[in-house]
């Protein structure tokens, strides 16, 4: 049986600091209720037991920001895949601050946004909901992905001749309207100004190309019950095992 709180207790906060991916629900008057899953690294923030917020990424919809201008409710749901079970749900109302308010800039300055960052969540919680999650199956965290911020820093870059970077023309093109044609961004299309310094990020995102491989494999071995640690080191010792026996027979 699930336990409900007027507020986040210390303890819950705690776990969710911990957790590496949660779930959006929203729902307009009238149209779709939509689910998103988020789980980009560091966009995830506890203010205080009534408070959080999250940085909104870029993506292929924009049916939360639509939807929280239409009433404004949402919930976020956090799941634990590994031990021991839980499942908890946040209940609030929530204000869209997007890039080039100032309330954006208040909650995240130029030095701390994420590629393709478009706006801040912010969530007044007035509900929350704790339960057991034993139907939850078991799942291996092999790491982030990191194509999302790839692709938006891409998009940053990609400027044209009168200035202006691919990413503005994505805004007008697919962010402006829900499904439902409910209005989504206002002003962060129309502030043609850089997002995040894209040359740095160009080079951490080369750099970083090779531990996203590492983890892409790592996610492919645990899809088939095989633990990434164990198979790297069975391969190790398999190798060495091959160096000594080559250099064996080539002393005889």
């Amino acid at each position: 049986m699930g336990s409900f709180y007027d507020e986040m207790p210390d303890w819950l906060m705690a776990w969710i600091a911990k957790q590496h991916l949660f779930f959006v629900a929203t729902a307009p008057k009238d149209g779709h209720v939509n689910v998103s899953p988020k789980g980009v690294e560091g966009t995830f923030h506890v203010v205080d037991p009534h408070t959080v917020w999250y940085e909104d990424l870029t993506g292929s919809g924009i049916e939360t920001i639509s939807h929280l201008r239409d009433n404004g409710r949402i919930t976020i749901m956090f799941m634990a895949i590994d031990k021991p079970p839980r499942i908890c749900r946040l209940f609030g109302t929530s204000a869209v601050h997007e890039f080039g308010t100032p309330e954006y800039e208040k909650y995240i300055p130029a030095n701390k946004r994420r590629p393709g960052s478009r706006a801040v969540i912010e969530i007044n919680i007035h509900k929350v909901g704790a339960s057991c999650g034993y139907g939850v199956p078991f799942f291996t965290y092999a790491g982030p992905r990191t194509l999302l911020e790839r692709v938006s820093v891409k998009f940053e870059a990609d400027v044209k001749d009168d200035g202006e970077s691919y990413l503005r023309k994505y805004w007008r093109e697919h962010s402006l309207k829900s499904l439902d044609g409910l209005p989504a961004l206002q002003v962060a299309p129309e502030v043609n100004k850089p997002l995040v310094n894209v040359g740095v990020l160009q080079e951490e995102w080369a750099a970083g190309d090779q531990s996203d491989k590492v983890y892409r494999i790592a996610a492919a071995l645990s899809s088939y019950g095989i633990d990434a640690k164990s198979f790297l080191a069975g391969t190790v010792s398999a190798m060495l095992f091959m160096v000594a026996l080559m250099r064996f027979v080539e002393g005889r």
